[in-house]
């Protein structure tokens, strides 16, 4: 990182001839921020590394668990039936054949969620790389859910467009899709019944999704609080400038 900025500030020194002594301290001016986007703060901290450093082991933790078998299924972030489908797994019950409706459909979602989860590390990795030293010390000196809101602003559109085939082609793999398709055909030809075809690929999509961003504020949280889980040397300096403020 010094031979980074070694060769920025070379960079600065071989143009200056030919500016203006305006230009010369604007350029002044981007050689402070640059010294400081890749040294650290005017302490030599290394804020953004360390932040970065927490939030990949607040990922993978998060990653590794819910993309396990039963990672979901056996979580706090279980995905349940949707509420508008409720209806149709509670009448369909007393039809034969659909009398475990509800167990079979959850055990589904969640073997797709768990899949799906297995995609979202490169899309974190990609917006942690683009976090500014700016960024990384705002969110260090923020609410205790400052990471994962950051990630989720920047991530959960392009994560949601990443789980939704992988979420389809897994509610397929198990007959997900084909199992809700003559569940719902079941229940639409029961008498004296508002006919119904809730989808279930958005519906997991986003319940995997909050599972995801509320695990990651989890381990974000323990990294905030818990002196014993900072198990790097850049993580325990990072973050006792936290504890101070």
């Amino acid at each position: 990182m010094v031979m980074k900025y070694l060769a920025f500030i070379l960079s600065i020194f071989l143009l200056t001839p030919q500016m203006g002594s305006a230009q010369i301290k604007d350029l002044l001016k981007k050689v402070d921020k640059a010294k400081t986007d890749i040294l650290g703060d005017e302490n030599g901290l290394d804020v953004s590394g360390g932040l970065k450093q927490a939030l990949e082991k607040g990922i993978d933790d998060a990653v590794q668990s819910l993309s396990a078998q039963n990672g979901y299924l056996e979580s706090p972030y279980k995905v349940i039936i949707p509420p508008e489908a409720q209806t149709v797994v509670t009448k369909l019950k007393m039809v034969p054949g659909f009398q475990d409706v509800e167990e079979k459909l959850i055990a589904q979602m969640n073997a797709a969620a768990e899949t799906a989860a297995k995609k979202a590390t490169p899309i974190f990795v990609s917006a942690i790389k683009g976090m500014s030293f700016k960024d990384a010390t705002n969110i260090l000196m923020g609410e205790d859910d400052a990471a994962t809101r950051y990630l989720e602003s920047s991530t959960r559109k392009s994560l949601y467009s990443e789980f939704l085939p992988v979420i389809q082609s897994a509610l397929d793999e198990v007959g997900a899709r084909e199992y809700w398709s003559k569940a719902t055909a079941a229940y639409n030809n029961l008498p004296f019944v508002k006919k119904v075809n809730p989808s279930l690929d958005d519906h997991v999509n986003n319940k995997a999704l909050d599972g995801l961003f509320s695990l990651i504020k989890v381990k974000e949280n323990k990294i905030r609080t818990d002196i014993q889980s900072r198990d790097t040397p850049l993580l325990k300096d990072v973050f006792a400038k936290q504890d101070k403020n």
